[in-house]
């Protein structure tokens, strides 16, 4: 078992110390806390995520839209060869 890079012996270690440090009381409290703070933690987290996908989808619609728009709009060509005719003949 290897969770942050600490094996069972290290956990046991820091388990004992922070008894020892908080009193048997006091841990659960400490725990319960930690775990909140986790929890919202990854809740802030999810919730980034998902306004960056909602923002990142915003903008593919919108860079499609535009090259639709661009692709049904034909271009307008003018004759460049026909309007030099004129003036040379003047």
């Amino acid at each position: 078992m290897n969770i942050f890079g600490i094996g069972l012996p290290e956990m046991i270690v820091i388990l004992v110390v922070a008894l020892l440090i908080f009193g048997p009381k006091k841990l659960p409290e400490i725990g319960r806390s930690l775990g909140q703070a986790i929890n919202s933690f990854k809740a802030g987290a999810k919730e980034f995520e998902n306004e960056f996908k909602r923002e990142a989808s915003k903008l593919e619609e919108g860079v499609k839209v535009s090259t639709y728009e661009s692709e049904s709009e034909p271009e307008k060509v003018v004759n460049v060869s026909s309007a030099t005719d004129t003036n040379q003949k003047s």
